[in-house]
């Protein structure tokens, strides 16, 4: 009796191309949705299989390194150097916006919108004194207009931060954190504010800690300094 042998052809696989475009738009929606996608863990997935598909997997140590000489890399790795300034119920939109400024400068991120030098130069100049008082959410937004990338989602109960960015991809993002919950002894759900408070802007190609200048809040919501998560 003859016997029939079925033999499975191997699927085609995606051209590499096609592969780096799907983990770029992978990572573009991590980092604007990072509580849905898996926050921190995600984001270093991505990024090694992008660098692992650009063949240059090195790239990676060396960017741990350029974190680490800007106090940004702990032993848990940004989100630790975030929890050491700001409130502790803070999400991961923060450490989102440090993977997307490395995002930007490979190519990668795919901003809503970029500001012109002119523009860019005006928001620099002009964010940190602007920060100097509480504001909001919607503050944010009417003085600066949208951001380019949005860290979190639309819901105002949640934190965000917003990045701006330059058609300049080496200048770097310049990002407004903002949070909102509730005083420690409070019920943590749902948050005391109907917008996001502001507590820091960041910029600046120097050290972490100087390219936060806090709102009032900000500095007031700081956690304890005996906690903090320091490098390794």
């Amino acid at each position: 009796m003859r016997k029939t042998v079925y033999v499975t052809r191997p699927t085609p696989l995606a051209a590499a191309e096609v592969i780096h475009d799907h983990l770029v738009d992978q990572l573009n929606l991590a980092l604007r949705r990072p509580g849905m996608h898996g926050g921190e863990v995600a984001f270093r997935l991505l990024l090694d299989h992008l660098l692992f598909v650009e063949r240059q997997p090195e790239a990676w140590n060396q960017l741990k390194q350029s974190w680490e000489g800007q106090g940004l890399w702990t032993p848990i790795g940004p989100s630790g150097a975030f929890q050491d300034v700001f409130p502790a119920q803070a999400d991961c939109c923060e450490v989102a916006s440090v993977y997307a400024e490395f995002a930007h400068r490979r190519g990668w991120l795919k901003p809503d919108r970029v500001l012109t030098s002119e523009e860019y130069e005006a928001l620099t100049g002009r964010a940190r004194v602007w920060a100097a008082v509480d504001r909001t959410w919607a503050d944010v937004t009417a003085e600066f207009g949208p951001p380019s990338v949005l860290f979190g989602g639309n819901n105002p109960l949640y934190g965000k931060a917003l990045g701006y960015l330059s058609e300049d991809p080496e200048q770097p993002m310049v990002v407004f954190h903002l949070w909102n919950g509730s005083e420690p002894e409070a019920e943590p759900w749902p948050p005391e504010h109907a917008q996001p408070l502001l507590l820091a802007v960041r910029f600046g190609g120097g050290l972490f800690r100087g390219s936060l200048t806090f709102t009032p809040e900000g500095e007031r919501r700081k956690p304890p300094t005996g906690d903090l998560c320091l490098p390794q």
